[in-house]
Order: C-alpha cells, then structure tokens, then sequence
C-alpha cells in the first residue's frame, strides 16, 4: 500500500482539486480524502507537503525506435525518459524497422512494452510497408492491442486509401493520426521556408505543404465520421482548419508539441541540426496561433513527438542530418514555463491537455484520479526551477539543454508502484 499525504490533488477530468490524501491498494486507487487514517507498518507514506498530485500524464505520440533503430532509443530508455518526465502511459508510433504492419511485430514491441515499469502502448501502421498503397489488416491487428493507427513520419498521399482506412477505423472505434506533409511542396525537410531556409541557403518546406494535407483530411474525416488526429501541428492557417472543422464534428483531434508552441524558425538558425524537424519551426504568428488553439480547445492534445538520434547523425550538414528532437523530460516543464508561466492556461488546463485529453481520444482507461481508478501518479514540484542536462533517454538531442525551466517531476507511480523518484 502506498499514501500520498499533505499534497495538493488536481484531476484534470473531473475537475476536482484540492487538499486530499490518496490510498492506493496494488494497482488501484481505493480511497481519496481528507486526513486519512493511517494503515499501519505494510503501508508506504509518501509525504506530498508542496507538492501538486496530479495522474500521470499520457503522450500518444512517441518514437522508441525499436525494432530496427535501437542504437537511437530502445523500449526500456523510452519508458525510462517517460518515466522521469511524469509519463505513466505512452503510445509508441509504427516507423520502425520492420515496420509495425504485421501481427507478429505488435505483438513483439507490445511485450516488450509490458516489461517496463510504465503503459507502453503502439499504434499499427495504416499501410503495408507505409508504403501508401495497401491498408494493413487493421481488424486483426486492433484485436490485438493495437491502440490505434498511422503512417506517422510519412504523409498519406492517396485519397481512396485515406477514405478506406477512416471507414475501417470508424468501424473499430480506433483513432487514425496524421503526419500532414505534402512531398510535392518540400525541396528540403525539417527547415521552415522562410527566413531560416534563406539563412540556410536551401528551399526549405513551406507552409503549404501542411495546409494542404490538413485540408483534405479534415473533409475525409467528416465524410467518414472517423476519429483523426492531426499531429504536430504548425501552421497557423492549419490550426484554423481545425478549428472550423470541430464546429462541424466531433471526432476531430489535433496535437500541439512544447517546441511548437515555444520555438520559432530562429531556433533553427540558432541551434541548427537540433532545432530541425518535421513538421518544421515556423514562424511567431504561427506559434502564437497554436497557443491560441490550445486555449481555446482547437488543440487539446499536447504530445511530444519524442525522436531520439544519435549525436553523429545530428551532427552531420542542415539537409543530411535527421529531423527530430527527444521531448519527454522536458514537456511538462516547458508547458509550466511557457503556457502557464504565460498566463495561456492554468494548471489544470495544462494536466488535461497532457493526460485526460490525449487518453480520451485513444479509448484509455489513464489521465484521471478517482476512487477504483488506476494508480497512475505524479508528483510534481511547479515552482522548482532547473535546467535539463542529463537525460534518461540514450539521445540528447534537443535545443532545451541548459534552459532555465520551471516545474520539476519528483515522483512517478505508475500501477501502485514507484517508478521514478528524484
């Protein structure tokens, strides 16, 4: 048995805050209230005083690169960066090698998932091979504990297949996301067509791109009554897509990153390699536009589209070197930072955005605190101020290193067990 006493309690579902103990019974939550009697010498007390309780936070957008890139990341220091950034559930995407298209790979990776101390889930991909042109047997590999589906890191370029698959999805009540970037208009990735392309001397990728898959999807989507989710958007004029699109359905999703809502393409010139992605950093009306979307719950995801890679292959030219940035350790912080150190969102905003949103929409039973629920919980420091320079994860690549940030992760409990303390 585990107590958590003294502390201040946020469920970010209900909306219930306050002063509360929580009692946790193996990997439950049975009691939460005032002043609880203390249950003898076989419970732990974990003394809260200062401390914010709140559920631990889930992304379902996360690279673990295994099978196929564990030089990058594997499963074990996926979930241990998870861990000690608060995350007790994580969705893993499909672009590994091989791909996750085949029974026999989601059954690999989800039990590898289960040996780690946290919820380690996986999306299958959409296609075979992501190769665009064959759904994956999608009924078959939901059955099997796929939490979702996508291609994510390559756009889906066929129409008839975007249709086929959201009526598949639909029909399995499972979400599809999105990576929405049109080839057509990129001459080089992960660079923003603008002042950091010119800086760079390259063609860059232009908002266009995005803007133009968003658009077609959002139409699919409402055709099709399927659950989407539009991932790691960038465009202010995509977030407005979204926007119009939510006043005509309900099942239209969008996630936001914390290098979205806090970089612009001048950190691509500053930092270089480790400020380059995909989709890329665009520009300060665009990152306005998305903190604007993610007040006004046109965004109500924030994931951190976690890619780890190695330090030699960041450290290769603008237009060779691998797009991506490691996020888990530094997501929370960077939201208590920029969107509620800004006055954008509360706290409470914040945890739903991380946690009960994202569960939500991928059908999870995580992201809430309540008596009989999961005994997913975090323990958070939000006014520590500190600066990343070590990281759990094997990569370290990232332009956050030596940041000064507010709010720290001091303790994750992830099924009634302590899985991170600082």
């Amino acid at each position: 048995m585990l107590l958590i006493r003294n502390g201040y309690m946020i469920d970010p579902k209900s909306g219930r805050e306050g002063n509360y103990d929580i009692l946790i019974e193996g990997d439950k939550i049975t009691k939460i209230g005032t002043k609880l009697p203390d249950q003898g010498e076989k419970c732990q007390v974990i003394d809260a005083e200062g401390l914010l309780v709140a559920p631990g936070l889930v992304d379902v957008h996360v690279h673990f690169r295994e099978p196929g890139f564990t030089r990058k990341e594997n499963i074990d220091t996926g979930a241990a960066a998870a861990a000690k950034g608060g995350f007790t559930t994580v969705v893993m995407m499909a672009n590994t090698n091989p791909p996750i298209d085949s029974a026999e790979v989601l059954r690999q990776v989800l039990d590898r998932g289960r040996e780690t101390g946290i919820h380690v889930l996986s999306c299958a991909n959409v296609t075979m091979g992501m190769k665009g042109r064959e759904l994956t047997p999608m009924k078959e590999l939901a059955a099997l504990g796929a939490s979702g589906f996508t291609d994510d890191g390559v756009p889906l370029l066929e129409e008839e297949i975007v249709r086929s698959a959201m009526k598949a999805a639909a029909e399995l009540d499972l979400p599809l996301s999105f990576h929405e970037e049109n080839p057509k208009f990129i001459e080089n990735n992960g660079i923003h067509r603008g002042k950091a392309s010119e800086y760079f001397g390259i063609g860059g990728s232009p908002r266009e791109a995005e803007i133009d898959m968003i658009g077609r999807d959002l139409e699919l989507a409402l055709e099709t009554g399927a659950c989407i989710n539009i991932q790691h958007i960038s465009t202010k004029e995509g977030v407005e897509l979204v926007r119009q699109a939510k006043k005509k359905g309900s099942n239209i999703h969008a996630e936001a990153t914390p290098h979205h809502f806090t970089l612009t393409e001048e950190a691509a010139i500053r930092y270089g390699t480790l400020a380059k992605m995909n989709p890329p950093l665009r520009e300060e009306a665009d990152r306005q536009e998305i903190i604007r979307g993610l007040a006004d719950g046109t965004i109500d995801i924030i994931a951190t589209d976690h890619a780890p890679h190695t330090a030699e292959e960041k450290a290769g030219t603008i237009t060779e070197a691998p797009s991506g940035i490691i996020g888990l350790e530094t997501s929370l912080a960077l939201g208590i930072t920029e969107l509620v150190g800004g006055g954008y969102l509360t706290v409470k905003q914040l945890l739903r955005l991380m946690s009960a949103n994202p569960a939500a929409m991928y059908r999870l039973d995580a992201g809430f605190l309540e008596e009989g629920g999961p005994a997913d919980v975090i323990l958070i420091d939000t006014n520590r101020e500190w600066m990343p320079e070590t990281y759990a994860s094997k990569a370290c690549n990232t332009p956050f290193t030596g940041w000064k940030l507010k709010g720290r992760v001091v303790e994750t409990i992830c099924g009634g067990k302590i899985v991170w303390k600082e």
